[in-house]
């Protein structure tokens, strides 16, 4: 056998132990990972193509804030909402998922939070509609009121949630 046969057939086997998990599979280890941790479950509906998907996760994950909601939150991303080539990323039922939490035809990103329990504690609407990524100061005030009622282990600093989160207008 030569090398590219092999090679060939290694990643065969590793292809078919890395097929993507559905959405059910991924939220029940969350759930399980909430459990451990005495954490809630945020999740996250987002799509590659989404401006605001991205500008959530980086504001998320700004070292201001990155520690509150890693001490806090399991966050998961679900990806839904992909079309031609990049079909082949949404995840398995993410869609089925995404419309049992209320988010069919709210816009991306759509986030949930949910208890280890799978029950819903908030999502992202105000009023019937997806505040998404907030960025105004009515949305990132909803967002620190849905925080404070659904953070477990360290408190909300607002400033700071607001010093990422609100969107800078330049003058």
């Amino acid at each position: 056998m030569n090398i590219k046969t092999i090679l060939a057939g290694l990643f065969l086997v590793v292809a078919s132990f890395l097929q993507a998990q559905t959405a059910g599979e991924i939220m029940n280890k969350a759930y399980n990972q909430a459990k451990i941790e005495n954490k809630n479950v945020l999740l996250i509906f987002h799509a590659s193509w989404c401006g605001w998907c991205k500008k959530m996760e980086k504001n998320m994950e700004d070292p201001l804030v990155k520690d509150y909601f890693d001490d806090n939150y399991i966050k998961v991303f679900i990806t839904v909402e992909e079309r031609g080539e990049k079909a082949k990323l949404n995840t398995p039922d993410g869609d089925k998922l995404v419309e049992k939490l209320g988010g069919k035809n709210q816009g991306l990103p759509y986030w949930v939070i949910l208890d280890e329990n799978a029950q819903v504690l908030k999502d992202s609407k105000f009023e019937g509609e997806n505040i998404g990524s907030p960025a105004s100061a009515e949305e990132v005030d909803l967002l620190i009121s849905i925080l404070e009622s659904t953070a477990k282990n360290t408190k909300i600093n607002a400033e700071k949630i607001k010093q990422v989160f609100l969107l800078k207008k330049n003058n």
